[in-house]
């Protein structure tokens, strides 16, 4: 089976997770795609294969003769998808030799270089696309082929030797949880790859530091016409509030290593009023500030309102994997040698997000980030090349034949 066919077949199913469920994992639907991900891993010879109760699939590429000292070497993808976009019925196509013009993904809904011009970067190359009306999943089934295809072309290449390969696919990446019930004893590893970035070259092992903050306010209602010195409005309180955030550090504003506040929702009436925000910065000691910061706003609300108007619920989501990478920085080298080997220029760049391999590391697991060629996550506008899939599926064949 070809890394396209492979991929293609994967998308067929509908995996997309969600953020308002208590189960896990939070959609079933998931799990008929790990029962055949399953079966497909016992069919092309791999062992200790092993689907948990909670969605999470295991198994092992045995060591060559002789090499079974080497140490493990692990690789992860998520088989959920997006609830941002629809992931039922996917219809994908191939464009061979695509000649760098805008794509009719179907009538009316246009992949326009213009707005897309990352297209360009794949003029020449076999890309595979969607119709224009569901997302593709090659955020991260694009990671789960290209580590099956890689295990493949590994056992049957007996010539290149290499220790224990473990992998690993798990679901709802996509809503936070892809790492809250990992079994890093099991999977028994020195360190891992998540195969589940960007474009061709894409190395990451820094991340934001991630909060989240519920901000609640407490008003006085009162009949407005005889509010005037009564009635506490909480919906004006809660502007005041976010007015004393820093305008230019919000998601829209900010770039590479910047951090931010993003205000996700909002709710509210005379009487109550609630703000959701997310606090992301790379930096640590940045982070703890900002979290800091929104206890200082706070408590200028209620030196001004009264005590007990606002209330500020900070909890820590993840943290920068570098702090964990650091110390082992021979497994970025290592893939950075794997990437050339392959004929990729690496990029090192940092997160501007999270990832599994955050929660993983900080389980004692080390695990960057490693490119699988999808570009465009999470809508009807997505693609991946076929070339660059074949990329990274030599990297992760280079990564585990190196040498110390």
């Amino acid at each position: 089976m070809t890394i396209e066919e492979r991929f293609i077949h994967y998308t067929t199913f509908d995996t997309q997770s969600a953020e308002d469920s208590d189960t896990v994992p939070s959609t079933s639907k998931q799990l008929l795609f790990a029962e055949a991900l399953r079966e497909e891993m016992i069919r092309e010879g791999l062992h200790d294969v092993v689907l948990d109760e909670q969605g999470y699939l295991y198994g092992t590429l045995l060591a060559s003769p002789g090499m079974e000292d080497a140490p493990v070497i692990g690789f992860i993808s998520h088989y959920d998808t997006s609830p941002d976009c629809s992931g039922k019925d996917v219809k994908a196509r191939i464009i061979r030799d695509y000649d760098g013009c805008d794509i009719e993904l179907s009538a009316g809904i246009v992949s326009r270089v213009e707005k897309f011009p990352e297209l360009l970067a794949h003029k020449g190359e076999d890309i595979i696309v969607t119709d224009g009306t569901t997302l593709l999943g090659a955020d991260d089934k694009a990671g789960i082929a290209e580590i099956m295809h890689a295990v493949c072309y590994l056992r049957d290449h007996k010539e290149i030797q290499h220790g224990t390969v473990r992998v690993a696919f798990n679901p709802d990446e996509e809503i936070g949880m892809g790492a809250h019930h990992f079994d890093v004893k099991r999977f028994a590893c020195d360190w891992a790859y998540t195969i589940d970035g960007g474009d061709e070259g894409e190395l990451e092992y820094e991340n934001f530091n991630a909060a989240s903050a519920k901000v609640s306010f407490t008003g006085v209602s009162v009949h407005p016409g005889y509010g005037k010195g009564k009635m506490v409005n909480a919906q004006h309180v809660a502007m005041e509030f976010a007015a004393l955030l820093p305008g230019n550090e919000r998601p829209e504003t900010t770039e590479g290593y910047e951090g931010f506040y993003h205000l996700t929702s909002m709710k509210g009436s005379c009487e109550g009023a609630q703000l959701s925000y997310i606090i992301r910065d790379h930096d640590r000691m940045r982070f703890e500030e900002r979290k800091r910061m929104m206890e200082e706003c706070a408590e200028r609300i209620n030196a001004k309102y009264g005590d007990g108007t606002c209330s500020v619920i900070v909890k820590d989501q993840y943290y920068n994997m570098l702090e964990k990478v650091k110390p082992v920085m021979h497994i970025i080298e290592r893939a950075k040698a794997a990437m050339l080997s392959a004929g990729v220029t690496p990029k090192v760049q940092p997160i501007r997000g999270g990832t599994d391999g955050a929660q993983l590391s900080f389980m004692g697991l080390p695990c960057p980030n490693i490119f699988t060629g999808a570009v465009n996550f999470h809508g009807p506008h997505e693609f991946v090349s076929i070339d660059v899939m074949h990329k990274a599926a030599m990297t992760i064949v280079n990564i585990v034949k190196l040498s110390d």
